[in-house]
């Protein structure tokens, strides 16, 4: 018996993921293409279906929840949940989704020991801030400033409950760029599966493969050099399984690219330890925060924490090109 597979693939201009050619289309099959922008990057949608009107169906579903989500999450959207609380210091009756992202995201703290933490988004505003003033000190933020946002910094101090969240301190604030988008990948992997689809590859700047490639292999995912723009460093096979890139390159403060978005908790300074860390687990949600977690963490520490995450594996880059691979 022959049997038409159905996949869907969403792509975003992310640091360090993307499809590789020609993965993204059954031969015979009409694909359809969605591009425009979801939490804050270009954002691509093309769907094989034997169908037109059930693929429109099918990506409509995936807009309507990824926006409904980016209501939630974007820290760039005043009236998202997220925003409101960051404003307030409190939010009551939260949407579930944040109550549930917020809650995972504390659960990752502690199982790091504090190397992910949502709660940096003081270090953020005080880099961002530094650096978008004209003639700023290369050097980076008064080593007072820094040490006055790291103060802000305890993801002990966010308290979370169903109907109410809120922040123990003044001046706190939640960032959720670390593990967000792995979540909306899951979120829209777990609708696509409702749907009946068995083959689908989602990517939302982090990747999840329900399933094979229509072909019955599996997807094919490369991995950017961050050393090299426009080249891949290495091709992954996935199955089953999601994966995540964090890395500093992608969004650098200043010029010189020494100060970007990854932070250490511990420090309030910008993690430095690797170039790049990529996470294979088995949900997009876990392999998002771990990757950012194991930025910070030196050699021996990130063995360490990743042996705590069962089912996931890791490929981390050192400044010099060389490569470490660990697996849990």
């Amino acid at each position: 018996m022959t049997t038409r597979r159905r996949f869907l693939g969403i792509a975003a201009v992310a640091a360090g993921l993307a499809l590789l050619p020609g993965g993204l289309r059954a031969a015979g099959v009409p694909v359809r293409t969605w591009r425009g922008v979801a939490l804050g990057a270009d954002s691509m949608i093309q769907l094989a279906h034997p169908d037109p009107v059930e693929a429109d169906r099918l990506i409509a579903l995936c807009l309507e929840e990824v926006a409904r989500l980016e209501r939630v999450f974007s820290l760039y959207r005043t009236d998202s949940a997220l925003a409101r609380l960051n404003r307030d210091g409190v939010l009551d009756a939260p949407p579930a989704d944040l109550v549930r992202l917020l809650s995972e995201a504390t659960a990752f703290s502690r199982r790091t020991d504090g190397a992910f933490d949502p709660t940096v988004q003081p270090l953020w505003q005080l880099y961002a801030g530094h650096f978008a003033r004209p003639g700023a000190d290369p050097a980076g933020p008064p080593s007072a400033a820094v040490r006055a946002a790291r103060e802000l910094v305890d993801h002990r101090k966010l308290r979370v409950e169903p109907g109410r969240v809120a922040f123990a301190g003044r001046g706190m604030a939640v960032t959720l760029n670390g593990i967000a988008q792995g979540y909306v990948t899951d979120r829209v992997s777990e609708r696509l599966r409702a749907e009946g689809m068995t083959d689908v590859l989602v990517d939302l700047g982090e990747i999840r493969a329900l399933g094979h490639h229509p072909s019955g292999r599996p997807w094919s995912v490369g991995l950017a050099d961050p050393l090299v723009d426009g080249r891949n460093s290495d091709t992954l096979e996935i199955a089953d399984r999601a994966v995540a890139t964090s890395g500093g390159y992608g969004t650098p403060f200043d010029p010189a690219g020494r100060f970007t978005h990854l932070f250490d908790p511990a420090t309030g300074g910008c993690a430095r330890e690797w170039l790049a860390v990529t996470v294979l687990a088995p949900d997009a949600t876990t392999a998002d925060a771990l990757s950012t977690a194991l930025s910070v963490a030196p050699e021996a520490r990130a063995a360490v924490l990743l042996d705590r995450f069962p089912g996931t594996a890791a490929r981390l880059t050192r400044r010099d090109g060389s490569v470490l691979a660990l697996r849990a």
